[in-house]
């Protein structure tokens, strides 16, 4: 054995178990010369190839594919090896680097707070020297050994091992040549000498499913055109602007012949968009993209919280349908799903032989009822992996917002558990503490980054101030899914009309409550799942009837108060349930009905953006007031919605029953003359025309609290929408 050589290290190294290969592996000085090392197991030579003149200088081997050689000085250098086979091939030297990852970036992610963190740690391609390679980094701070497998190494664990920076947990290597495209995972061996292989946490793309490896990808090169968008949406608040969202499922929105029988990126934007902007929505969002493995879990089950699906493209095609829908004036949510995560051996469920991103006792770290695991909330490593992710997709994707799946998951210790099954807090309560205080630092430094930004919480319980700010004592939400009234007003419309008088409470409770909060009113594919059948199906009646009631459910709702939220196909009526593996059924279209139902849904949204009175004071009492609701019998409601003048009021008059009323009277607070702009029994809507053709003129008659009345014709299971005339 040459005397540089520590045998020990060479053996821990040939064993696939050091922490620092850089401390062997390269060129190091040797009282007044260099040795350079290299491990190359598949090589029966190797020589040093001094790039400033081609010279071939033969390493020595010493055992087991570890070559040696000693040179007078420092060179640049490559090495060029000869096979078994006698296969000839040259590579560069990865253990020549110094390190990447600075000591900031280490503390920084070790206190929770390197919101861009993600531009260290995955897989970074870049240049260093003048050579073109991939920085690859990782955090496993209980593995005895962590290294590179891909593509390019024959997923051989023993070619490019890591080094551990310091304490840190974190282990990087560059690695010369790498490709864009190139396959990886991180091979770990762990404290118990098992070999798991893992693909990349914080990787930017992945395999198609069933692979499962990570992929390089630069996406760093795309070209953006949507400044103005981003300029726009940052300086207005969207809390007083019109926000009406269509929730799609990109894989089911539409199908298509195709090898994966997804539609690209690119195709959907197209497509997409043009019908978003025909009929009228603000926002699109998405059910989430993050790389998962299982179709049927419609992306709940994420496996890569930094990749953007492979089944519809790549990160880069993303980017495009992001920037088009900007182009196009369409704001792009995404469904994010920080609450938990699946088992799949390739994801993160004991990452590094240990339970790493999850708590280790099962009554804190996993979901019984969902059999998925629980991130570690209160660990710093965790919380930082979570909420860069969240600036990751805002900065480097465009997205304009985020809505959290299953917030309440996340708030309380017992959700979904019996007792005996979860470990009570610090105090003896159900609280999730740790979760209360991520969501807290979360929203508080995204808005401070991004004022314009819809951060959304699903949070089906009463937890106090969801969408309140953090210094109030709020967990900072923008807006909060409204699935109280979502409950109330669907078992509602559930009823046949004869019996709603008896069940009046669940049309008109949500106004009690309806400003603790920013709602936003969601008929999502929550409820049409499981059972549950599509909107149209939930309608009571006859043919004719159900199209009656989901008109004045649709009606109803969206003069509500609140943001609104309408699941794809419910625009047209679409029979079947939702169905993940299958298109909409499109072909509906070609039936009046249908058409005449998704007519009324675009000609609410577009009435909907135009008059101020719908969204301008959603989440104030200043917005609405009740004209009449306390009418059980007849099952009619009126109320009030208000812009900042008189002259932008709007008066709503529902009539839950399939009895017209040639005379109904109301009170209103402004005397003179008013018009009817939309009512959903319109002929061309599949109506019975019971409308108000001509102007309705107030009486001094004071009638529901109000000074002046209004007579008016009210159709059968219709909403009728008035607006005073200005004189």
């Amino acid at each position: 054995m040459v005397n540089y050589i520590n045998n020990d290290e060479l053996n821990v190294l040939i064993q696939s178990e050091h922490r620092d290969p850089h401390h062997i592996l390269g060129i190091h000085p040797h009282e007044d010369k260099y040795y350079i090392n290299v491990y190359q197991p598949y090589a029966k030579l190797a020589f040093v190839k001094d790039l400033k003149d081609d010279t071939l200088i033969e390493m020595q081997s010493i055992r087991d594919g570890f070559f040696t050689v000693l040179v007078d000085n420092k060179i640049n250098y490559n090495f060029k090896f000869t096979g078994f086979d006698d296969s000839e091939w040259e590579a560069y030297d990865p253990y020549v680097y110094d390190p990447i990852i600075s000591n900031l970036d280490l503390y920084l992610f070790g206190q929770g707070t390197h919101y861009e963190v993600y531009e260290k740690l995955g897989a970074h391609p870049m240049e260093i020297g003048g050579i073109e390679g991939v920085l690859f980094a990782v955090w496993a701070p209980n593995a005895k050994r962590v290294s590179v497998i891909g593509s390019f190494n024959g997923w051989d664990g023993r070619l490019h091992q890591m080094r551990q920076l310091g304490g840190s947990g974190i282990y990087e290597l560059f690695i010369p040549d790498v490709q864009c495209l190139d396959k990886y995972k991180y091979e770990i061996k762990t404290n118990e000498n098992y070999l798991i292989k893992k693909s990349d946490p914080y990787g930017c793309y992945s395999e198609l499913r069933p692979n499962t490896a990570s992929a390089v990808f630069d996406i760093n090169k795309y070209i953006w055109h949507d400044s103005h968008w981003v300029k726009k949406r940052d300086s207005n608040n969207p809390i007083n602007q019109p926000v009406s969202i269509y929730e799609v499922h990109l894989g089911s929105w539409k199908k298509e012949q195709s090898e994966t029988g997804f539609l690209n990126y690119r195709t959907l934007a197209h497509q997409l968009v043009a019908y978003v902007k025909e009929m009228g929505y603000t926002h699109i969002e998405l059910m989430p993209v993050s790389e998962y493995p299982f179709d049927g879990s419609w992306g709940y089950q994420v496996t890569g919280y930094y990749a953007p699906t492979s089944r519809f493209g790549t990160p880069e095609d993303f980017m495009y349908f992001v920037d088009y829908c900007h182009q196009n004036d369409i704001g792009v949510l995404l469904d994010w799903v920080p609450g938990h995560f699946p088992k799949d051996e390739h994801g993160l469920i004991k990452f590094d032989g240990t339970a790493l991103y999850e708590h280790s006792d099962p009554k804190q770290g996993e979901h019984p009822h969902w059999g998925t695991m629980i991130f570690n909330y209160g660990r710093n490593e965790i919380k930082n992996f979570l909420i860069a992710n969240a600036f990751y997709w805002i900065k480097k994707f465009h997205i304009d917002g985020l809505r959290v799946d299953a917030v309440a998951s996340m708030l309380y210790l017992d959700y979904g558990k019996e007792e005996g099954e979860w470990v009570p807090n610090c105090f003896g309560g159900r609280e999730n503490l740790d979760a209360e205080e991520f969501f807290k630092h979360l929203n508080s430094i995204l808005y401070k980054n991004y004022p314009g930004i819809m951060m959304v919480a699903e949070e089906s319980t009463s937890w106090t101030g969801v969408s309140r700010p953090t210094e109030t004592g709020g967990l900072g939400f923008g807006y909060k899914w409204n699935m109280g009234w979502m409950n109330d007003f669907l078992r509602y419309m559930d009823k046949d009309p004869i019996h709603r008088k008896y069940h009046h409470n669940d049309l008109t409770f949500s106004m009690v409550y309806a400003f603790t909060e920013n709602f936003i009113l969601v008929l999502s594919h929550d409820e049409v799942v499981h059972g549950k059948g599509s909107m149209i199906g939930r309608m009571p009646g006859d043919y004719w009837q159900k199209f009656a009631n989901l008109r004045a459910a649709y009606g109803f709702m969206y003069g509500h108060p609140g943001k609104k939220l309408l699941f794809m196909g419910g625009e047209f009526a679409q029979f079947e349930e939702w169905n993940e593996s299958k298109s909409l059924d499109w072909h509906l279209l070609h039936v009046e009905k249908h058409q005449q139902l998704q007519q009324y849904v675009k000609d609410l949204n577009y009435l909907y953006k135009k008059e101020r009175a719908f969204w301008t004071d959603d989440f104030s009492y200043k917005g609405f007031e009740w004209i009449s609701c306390s009418d059980a019998e007849s099952s009619i409601v009126s109320f009030i919605r208000k812009g900042e003048a008189e002259k932008d009021m709007l008066v709503f008059v529902c009539n839950f029953t399939p009895v017209p009323r040639t005379l109904h009277k109301i009170g209103v607070p402004l005397a003179g003359k008013y018009e009817e702009i939309m009512n959903s029994d319109d002929l061309k809507y599949g109506g019975s025309d019971v409308r108000n053709l001509e102007l309705l003129e107030t009486e001094n008659e004071e009638w529901d609290g109000k000074p002046y009345s209004l007579g008016l014709k009210v159709p059968p299971l219709g909403v009728t929408i008035l607006k005073p005339v200005q004189s």
